[in-house]
């Protein structure tokens, strides 16, 4: 299965995140099928960048993003566009 989920970069005690497409069977910071957008925890308040149309098209493809990214996307209002996509339906 395909998750949408963060990747890990940056320094020790300086994280940075990258958000994902990746198989669920794939390491955390291994193999990733697109690179969705970034995640900066660390400037206040915190960044976070998406390709609104990449992340709406691959969770029409069925991916499944993890509980932190769903947070983020639901903090950006992409998912209230994705389930209004689906009611619409």
């Amino acid at each position: 299965m395909v998750k949408l989920r963060l990747s890990r970069f940056g320094s020790k005690k300086k994280p940075f995140y990258r958000i994902v497409a990746a198989d669920s069977r794939s390491p955390r910071d291994g193999r990733f099928i697109e690179i969705l957008g970034n995640y900066d925890p660390l400037k206040e308040p915190a960044v976070v960048n998406v390709d609104e149309d990449k992340v709406i098209d691959w969770i029409k493809k069925g991916a499944q993003p993890t509980d932190t990214v769903r947070s983020l996307l639901t903090k950006k209002g992409i998912m209230a566009k994705i389930d209004a996509a689906k009611s619409a339906k």
